[in-house]
């Protein structure tokens, strides 16, 4: 299990990198394509959202497929995708492949997740989330030096092409070691629920990056086709989601506040190397590597992160990291051309701390009270708003930084907006971890 574990958390980590990994080639990328950086940003979004939307089908092709098949299948499509994003030469050509691999990756995230779920007992469940969890932290950390030093030292297209060796040994190594498990049922597929899903997400994610009127149209269009959605689920006798394991109080917050959370975290690592790029001018280089304090504090708090957990529990962790998260917000929006470089990476260290914290603890406690039939809806559900999470990140970060700049003639304006926004829409988050239970999630780290 053990090496199943770790390779489902390498998968995870090459989808999770090209999330971010563009964050410092952008304004090189823009200037090959003749477009502005923040009207590439839909590349960086659109790959999240196209995750988010091709999740919801992964249940009902894991019952027909098989794991094994679906996962390998993935790898192929996300190594394949990733070349035509590197051969790109048009941001239409660009976008589209980029489209692609979220697709791809939209299949490796459920289906790793799944096949580790059901072969770990319920007392193992917070050891083996913190290992799935740490792609998420450390990727969008790894990302942008990895980027702003392969545009450097090669060409923005290399940030592409390295996931192609890696894809194969991953297809190769998945093949040999997923289990055979046996598929489920056979329902048949939900076809209207997964296009107005599909519509709304679409239509919501695309009127951050619009102008007021199209923001508008495109508003109204997402607020019907989730209405449509939500009233579909219940007259239909196999929907591609079942809201079930809501009833869960754990599985419940963490569709609310938990979302919120991841969204608004997930916003900073997109922001920060814009900042220091575009308001500070420093290269795409040194941008990426002045982020790496973030990737220190990740990894430095991981091995305390389960033991923290199991002596103050998830409510208090989850709102002094929601505190800090607010707090370090704050602090990257007074960031100047004075700062001192130690000062930045103390702050950007404690912000990735807490940010260690917060996923594994948001990584964890749905799955707490989850009962083995539940667990693969669950596990849909969790991943679908995991992933539509860190694509609205990026969109309301781009959209701040949009509105900011209309406020704002200073290079740093926009930027400070973005994160005092951010801090502030952070306050709000852990006003809803505070209404959590003092007992929650106590069978995965007291389990009787």
């Amino acid at each position: 299990m053990n090496r199943l574990a770790l390779l489902v958390a390498a998968t995870f980590f090459m989808e999770f990198l090209d999330a971010t990994i563009l964050t410092t080639a952008l304004p090189k990328m823009a200037a090959s394509m003749g477009v502005a950086p923040v009207n590439l940003s839909i590349g960086v979004s659109i790959y999240s959202l196209t995750i988010a939307v091709f999740i919801l089908p992964s249940a009902w092709l894991v019952d027909r497929l098989g794991p094994r098949v679906m996962l390998t299948g993935a790898i192929v499509l996300f190594t394949f995708s990733s070349a035509l994003c590197g051969l790109a030469t048009a941001p239409w050509a660009f976008i589209a492949a980029r489209a692609l691999q979220g697709v791809g990756g939209a299949f490796m995230v459920p289906v790793g997740r799944l096949v580790v779920l059901r072969t770990t007992p319920k007392n193992g469940i917070l050891r083996a989330t913190a290992l799935l969890t740490w792609p998420a932290l450390t990727a969008p950390l790894v990302g942008p030096p990895l980027g702003g030093f392969l545009t450097e030292a090669l060409s923005w297209r290399a940030i592409f092409y390295v996931n192609v060796p890696l894809g194969v040994v991953g297809a190769i190594l998945a093949w040999a070691w997923i289990p055979a498990i046996e598929p489920g049922p056979r329902k048949p597929f939900d076809a209207l629920g997964f296009g107005l899903a599909g519509v709304a997400l679409g239509a919501a994610l695309l009127a951050l990056d619009a102008d007021s009127a199209a923001a508008l149209a495109l508003s109204a269009i997402a607020l019907a086709a989730g209405v449509a959605f939500l009233r579909h689920l219940g007259r239909v006798a196999d929907p591609i989601i079942d809201f079930g394991p809501m009833r869960h109080a754990s599985f419940r917050s963490s569709l609310t506040g938990g979302t919120a959370a991841r969204l608004l975290i997930s916003a900073v690592p997109f922001v920060l190397p814009l900042m220091f790029q575009l308001g500070l001018g420093f290269d795409a280089m040194r941008a990426g590597f002045t982020v790496t304090p973030l990737f220190i504090g990740n990894i430095g708090i991981k091995p305390f992160t389960t033991p923290i957990l199991r002596t103050f529990g998830f409510r208090r962790v989850l709102i002094v990291n929601a505190a800090l998260q607010a707090a370090t917000m704050f602090g990257c929006a007074a960031i100047g051309r004075q700062a001192s470089p130690a000062l930045v990476a103390a702050l950007l260290i404690v912000s990735g701390a807490s940010r260690s914290m917060h996923f594994t603890a948001l990584g964890t406690l749905p799955f707490a009270d989850i009962e083995p039939r539940e667990m693969n809806m669950a596990n849909l559900i969790f991943s679908a708003s995991f992933q539509a999470a860190l694509a609205f990140g990026v969109g309301v970060a781009a959209a701040l930084m949009k509105f900011g700049g209309l406020v704002t003639a200073s290079p740093l304006g926009p930027f400070r907006f973005t994160f005092i926004a951010l801090g502030l829409l952070m306050l709000a988050v852990m006003a809803s971890h505070a209404r959590l239970s003092r007992d929650a999630g106590e069978a995965v780290t007291r389990p009787r």
